[in-house]
């Protein structure tokens, strides 16, 4: 049977440290996830390998030092207020509970959302609430949030989640213009959005983020 804690100690040190995380809490609360639980038991094997894991048709969860970095990237606080969008089976709502004060997980897939919500709850993520809707739509009822996350590349701005962060929040997603994409913050500062890019990265793009032909970002 693998030694999945120590897998998991390799995953945060030899991928995520190694790849410039600094955030302690951020690490502990990587460390502290079992992520093989939230991948179906066929895949389990490779819940820590360095790639995008595949939990359902063409639904991944983020590979880790991707998930890592973006999340290091949203400079996540203790009283936060976090949307995860597209969390599939909820791994990153697990970690997000840690760090921030309640975690709204939004997933547009009922079979998703049934293995998320059962998932949380074995791993006690209390805080950690999980929502069925349209992951471009985000979840208005319960906005503002402090911290947007999205779980995968975008390839037109998110307008509807933009309008959704509170005054001085944060929404990270990879922004997918070709072979390569890269991490960017969009930041709400007196009433208006400003982009910084970060990292590059090669993830998935999410349901629901896709260009209508001819867009460019």
């Amino acid at each position: 049977m693998p030694d999945f804690a120590q897998q998991r100690r390799n995953m945060v040190e030899a991928q995520v440290r190694a790849d410039g995380v600094r955030d302690e809490r951020l690490l502990e609360a990587m460390l502290a996830v079992p992520r093989e639980r939230f991948i179906p038991a066929a895949r389990s094997a490779l819940a820590y390998a360095d790639v995008p894991a595949e939990v359902a048709p063409r639904r991944f969860l983020l590979d880790p030092r991707s998930f890592g970095k973006l999340a290091e990237l949203a400079a996540i606080k203790a009283e936060d207020r976090i949307l995860d969008v597209g969390m599939a089976t909820g791994y990153s709502s697990a970690v997000l509970a840690k760090l921030g004060r309640r975690v709204t997980a939004l997933e547009q897939d009922a079979d998703l959302v049934r293995i998320a919500s059962d998932s949380l709850q074995r791993t006690d993520a209390r805080n950690a609430t999980v929502m069925q809707g349209g992951l471009a739509e985000g979840a208005k009822a319960e906005a503002p949030f402090d911290v947007i996350f999205v779980n995968g590349a975008i390839e037109a701005e998110p307008q509807r989640l933009l309008a959704q962060l509170a005054e001085g929040g944060r929404l990270v997603a990879v922004i997918q213009t070709g072979v390569l994409g890269r991490a960017h913050l969009f930041i709400r500062e007196n009433g208006t959005i400003s982009v910084k890019p970060g990292f590059d990265a090669s993830v998935p793009v999410l349901a629901g983020f896709r260009a209508p032909a001819g867009f460019v970002f």
